[in-house]
């Protein structure tokens, strides 16, 4: 592990986990975002970066120099299903449509508690449906996400397939929440280890996300769905994270199925490690590996 990497999570630990800079309510951990969003540089000189309308839903496309053999993303981004933005994940979007040579379109779903479940998963499909009616191939298509929106892929999967919509080519997770009913182990056994998320942070979002649903509703928990027939899958979670049993849990399900399926356990990486890309090689290296998994499929 490299000492950039240990750097950050020392940092994460003193000021996100016990420093409380994401805040302990929905509204301030949302306005503590925003105020973070200015930060966020946009993609470098070469990529087009606009705002769309992408079926009913708020999106942003984010497209870079090249892009191979028509390829596209959709991207789900992460956040407890409760915050979270397109402009904030534009460090990590830019570069994993760098790295697949592949247009990207990060959805901006509406979030939880205002909107439960389902309505990111209805926003999820008319995001992909969007791209399809675009022309784009279901065999040039990669679903990606993070965290929930990690989780919230493999739930389009299944809501896709139930519904008789063309598969994507490839599914991507980044330190995915697939398991709403939070049985993981992981959520106790590296509660103290994991340098990023609090783990009594986590049923209150679920709570909110799911606004009395059954929690093991494989649309919502796609760690409890019938996953025969998913498309070949990415998965890579850090080892001290307390959703490392999500991943390990739902690979194992995917396998299970006779579904094609890698998961990658990253030494020591926070959850969703990849985003700090400016400052860890960890994360660069995290990135890559998506491209190079995405061309093989794509």
């Amino acid at each position: 592990m490299s000492l950039r990497a240990e750097l950050v999570r020392l940092a994460l630990r003193r000021f996100m986990k016990h420093g409380g800079s994401f805040g302990r309510t929905v509204p301030e951990t949302r306005r503590r975002m925003a105020a973070a969003e200015r930060l966020v540089p946009s993609p470098p000189r070469g990529f087009a970066l606009r705002a769309i309308d992408a079926g009913g839903v708020a999106a942003e496309r984010v497209t870079p120099p090249a892009v191979r053999c028509g390829r596209r993303i959709l991207f789900l981004h992460g956040g407890g299903f409760a915050t979270g933005s397109p402009r904030l994940y534009r460090n990590l979007t830019w570069r994993l449509a760098a790295a697949a040579a592949a247009d990207l379109l990060c959805l901006d779903y509406r979030l939880a508690p205002e909107h439960p479940f389902p309505a990111a998963l209805d926003d999820a499909l008319a995001g992909y449906r969007f791209l399809l009616a675009g022309g784009a191939e279901p065999r040039r298509i990669a679903v990606i996400g993070d965290s929930a929106g990690g989780g919230l892929v493999f739930s389009l999967l299944l809501r896709l397939r139930d519904e008789g919509v063309p598969l994507p080519a490839a599914a991507v997770a980044m330190s995915p929440w697939t398991d709403l009913a939070l049985t993981g182990d992981s959520l106790r056994r590296n509660a103290a280890a994991d340098p990023m998320i609090d783990a009594d942070q986590v049923p209150p979002l679920a709570d909110y996300y799911l606004a009395g649903a059954d929690p093991r509703t494989p649309y919502a928990s796609p760690l409890y769905g019938d996953l025969a027939g998913l498309p070949p899958a990415l998965i890579q979670v850090g080892s001290d994270e307390i959703l490392r049993d999500d991943a390990v849990r739902i690979a194992e399900r995917l396998g299970a199925a006779g579904c094609r399926v890698a998961l990658e356990i990253w030494p020591r990486m926070p959850h969703v490690w990849h985003s700090f890309a400016p400052f860890v090689p960890e994360s660069r290296r995290a990135i890559a590996r998506i491209g190079e998994f995405l061309r093989g499929v794509a």
